[in-house]
């Protein structure tokens, strides 16, 4: 049975199941449900958000491509072009061992860490889309099946007046009551105008009083609407991250995140066993293996691993299950494009534990016409049955904000 591979090639189509031919379905199903599929190439777009996001592309003999994201942009598609070697002829099914085989094949570049880990990240999300497709089920099904039909989000919240706690209130309030969001999270990092000298990360009094102001102000306001999260960006020594976790212990907080630098889990464990304040970190880890101390030693209250960043879907499946076994939550970072904020949600459902899902980027106003369908409603992501992630980038809205000089996918 012959098929139209030009339309399938068609660089303004977007290849969901829905839409390819009943022919192509054919085909696929006579190669043995998919399994003879191969990838043919790899390739990459960066948007121009309120972060570089990194597209992932990856298309195959059957004419059915998936799409995937990338954490950021910086060198991700450079290592991915490096990559595509690696990929051409294989099956797209064998998720896992692609996966592997890249973290081998890229050693020399620290896939363990860092910018390659994301990379192959963005590979493994759009490899859970194309296989979805091939299979005709929907991404969350591949891990396993779902625990739930929606997932949370919770909205990260700026103002043009950050220190400013009355303003942080106001804020709060007008998310809540006009976007529907009854989960939060603000910065702590914020000036005081009490500092003497924020290099030694060393909190003061006055400066710890600021803080509690905005947290009172904030959790205050919102009452019972919506529970708020606050971000410390990783600024804090251990003294002063400790005084003041404790110092909010009267409130509120739905977690304290990343008090102290990332790199010493001795510090992050005796910050979070100092206090009554719940304590979140593991964005800035990479893979099971970065996060196990945190968890191993309850080093935190919430693990908070980004999806796009850590490794993929499947690797922070086995962060989820790990904190299971100590019973910890996962609320997962993310700054992402619609697509791997989707993919972060198929993620969500798969798994027990899963808290929420951040969305940061209230204040782009095209980011939800990214793709065709909606994504979060009313605080909410209804996770989709169609195959794959079940969204479809608008190939226009995708060339009016790529990052100048990027090219559109073939």
């Amino acid at each position: 049975m012959g098929v139209d591979y030009t339309r399938l090639h068609d660089p303004n189509a977007e290849y969901t199941m829905r839409d390819l031919s009943a022919e192509t379905m054919n085909v696929t199903r006579e190669r043995g449900g998919g399994r003879d599929v191969e990838i043919t190439d790899i390739q990459t777009t960066m948007i121009d958000g309120n972060f570089p996001w990194t597209l992932v592309r990856i298309y195959t003999d059957a004419g059915i491509v998936g799409t995937g994201e990338a954490y950021w942009g910086a060198g991700a598609p450079e290592l991915i072009e490096r990559m595509k070697p690696f990929l051409r002829g294989e099956n797209p099914l064998d998720i896992d061992r692609l996966t592997e085989h890249l973290v081998q094949k890229m050693s020399g570049e620290g896939s363990i860490g860092g910018v390659t880990v994301t990379a192959i990240a963005g590979i493994e999300v759009a490899l859970h889309d194309l296989a979805g497709k091939i299979l005709e089920v929907p991404a969350y099904q591949l891990l396993g099946g779902k625990y739930r039909d929606e997932v949370r989000v919770y909205c990260d919240c700026h103002t043009e007046e950050e220190a400013d706690p009355i303003a942080c209130a106001d804020e709060a309030e007008r998310v809540v009551e006009e976007l529907g969001y009854d989960a939060l999270k603000f910065d702590l990092d914020v000036p005081s105008g009490h500092e003497k000298d924020r290099a030694n990360r060393h909190l003061r009094g006055p400066e710890i009083e600021h803080k509690a102001s905005i947290v009172e102000a904030i959790t205050e306001r919102v009452g019972s609407r919506a529970d708020v999260a606050f971000d410390c960006h990783w600024t804090f020594s251990g003294g002063s991250a400790k005084r003041l976790a404790k110092r909010l212990e009267e409130y509120d907080v739905w977690w304290l995140e990343d008090p102290v630098p990332p790199e010493n889990h001795d510090v992050q464990r005796e910050v979070t066993q100092s206090t009554t304040t719940a304590i979140t970190a593991g964005e800035n880890v990479y893979r099971t293996h970065g996060q196990r101390r945190l968890l191993e030693e309850q080093a935190v209250d919430i693990i908070a691993p980004d999806m796009p960043k850590v490794g993929g879907m499947r690797e922070t499946r086995r962060i989820a299950d790990l904190a299971d076994l100590y019973y910890v939550p996962v609320a997962m970072h993310n700054v992402s494009s619609p697509v791997a904020t989707m993919a972060s949600a198929h993620v969500g459902a798969a798994i027990s534990n899963s808290l929420a899902v951040e969305y940061h980027s209230y204040e782009l106003d095209w980011w939800a016409d990214l793709v065709e369908e909606d994504v979060i409603e009313d605080g909410y992501i209804q996770i989709p049955e169609e195959p794959g992630l079940g969204v479809t980038l608008d190939m226009d809205v995708v060339e009016e904000q790529m990052v100048e000089g990027e090219e559109l996918f073939d």
